[in-house]
């Protein structure tokens, strides 16, 4: 297993932080979402540094959607991130953390009328409009209100991402945005003087997730740069920002092979300024949204191990006390970890295993046919890079309740999300 952050090992024993697995499970229980405060203030560090946010007026907004407790808008904030938002949910965490609204990028492909009216109250600085219906809606509500509104238009720009199917965004056939192969773009601009309240200041355009290739992102700066000319040519829009989403991919097996922040940036900023140069036209404000790629690796869960069963021949099925609920993408999306026995990380007397969940259900499998430590019942089972959407797609399915969430940092463990209590679970049920 590798070791992120500031991960290290000490009389066999795993600590994360300055923190043992074992003094945290010994305080905090099992299941555990683990998250490297370090880890994730460098990743935005290195993201403002290399994407240029000082020097060129850049953005980078965090995108919520992958891990968004009150904490993670202190610490973006803090870290002097945008943030990016995809539901009334999410804002509300924003506003609630007292997030610079004027900071907010408010995505989604079917905002409700309660949503587009509580980003409007609280002073949201970009809506991304993905449909007519939105741009209608958005354009009464603000009347009404007598206010004006910056905008971008999502587009499909037709890039296809070697990525999972569940998690490309960017082709022809998706349900976000306004597809520019088949004039869908040019008609809205067409028709976009009618929105008196709206100011088109921006594009946006997400290609997928988990994208390891350069080349993909790089297609998408050459497209939008020229969609910034020709809207302008053709009709007298000034595009001063462009946003080129996420998509990032990150490490979770020795398979993964990913770009450093660095390098995915500088690619980027390079193919911009040549694309500028040959269109003639100044290079805009860029905007990036990484989620995944700041708070991965610095995530990890902490498992107590219970039943096994050994069935010759066949598989040996290490059973612990959390599995679909908590993590939902091995089920989801055929996603690939690694883990270890953080209370032994000693090498050698090694097992052949599959990590299964403690669901009714014969897919809650965690990870399939892993070599692990010789690990008996009792045992914390790690599982490392599951600060993106773990916790944020967690459930409470056959009424399990949520895991608790730790920040650690310096020897010091801070508790940032409780455990949900069986109380709790059963609070809205009247």
């Amino acid at each position: 297993m590798k070791l992120h952050g500031t991960m290290n090992i000490e009389n066999q024993q795993l600590f994360i932080g300055g923190v043992s697995c074992q003094t945290l499970v010994n305080t905090y229980q099992t299941p555990l979402y683990v998250f490297d405060e370090a880890l994730l203030r460098q990743n935005c560090k290195d993201y403002r540094k290399h994407f240029k946010v000082e020097e060129r007026g850049n953005r980078v907004a965090y995108a919520g959607k992958a891990f968004l407790p009150l904490y993670m808008c202190h610490l973006i904030k803090e870290e002097g991130l945008y943030l990016d938002v995809v539901s009334g949910g999410e804002l509300y965490t924003a506003y609630k953390a007292d997030f610079p609204m004027d900071h907010v990028l408010f995505h989604g492909n079917n905002k409700t009328f309660d949503e587009i009216n509580m980003g409007l109250e609280y002073g949201v600085g970009v809506f991304v409009v993905d449909n007519y219906y939105e741009l209608e809606t958005l354009n009464t509500m603000c009347h009404k209100r007598g206010k004006q509104q910056n905008v971008y238009l999502r587009i499909t720009p037709g890039i296809e991402a070697h990525t999972h199917d569940y998690i490309k965004t960017g082709q022809i056939d998706s349900k976000f945005g306004f597809t520019l192969s088949n004039g869908d773009l040019q008609r809205c601009l067409e028709v976009f003087h009618k929105y008196e309240h709206l100011n088109l200041i921006g594009l946006h355009a997400h290609i997928g997730s988990q994208i390891f290739d350069v080349n993909p992102f790089l297609d998408e700066v050459e497209i939008m740069m020229t969609l910034v000319k020709d809207i302008k040519e053709q009709f007298g829009f000034e595009i001063t920002d462009v946003d080129l989403g996420g998509g990032v991919g990150v490490y979770y097996t020795e398979k993964d092979a990913p770009k450093s922040i660095a390098q995915f940036c500088e690619a980027i900023l390079t193919k911009a300024q040549t694309v500028c140069e040959t269109l003639q036209i100044d290079i805009p404000r860029l905007i990036i949204e990484p989620g995944r790629s700041i708070v991965a690796n610095a995530g990890s869960t902490l498992y107590t191990v219970g039943s096994m069963k050994d069935i010759k021949d066949v598989r040996t099925y290490v059973s612990v006390d959390g599995g679909m609920t908590d993590n939902i993408r091995p089920s989801l999306y055929q996603a690939v970890y690694e883990c270890a026995i953080a209370n032994w990380m000693e090498s050698g007397n090694e097992r052949h295993v599959t990590i299964a969940g403690k669901c009714c259900e014969s897919g809650d499998i965690l990870i399939t046919d892993v070599d692990v430590n010789k690990i008996e019942s009792g045992d914390i089972l790690i599982i490392t890079s599951t600060g993106a959407y773990g916790y944020s797609m967690s459930s409470n399915y056959n009424k399990i309740p949520k895991a608790a969430v730790v920040a650690v940092k310096d020897g010091e463990a801070q508790l940032i999300c409780r455990r949900q209590t069986y109380e709790e679970l059963l609070s809205l049920e009247v």
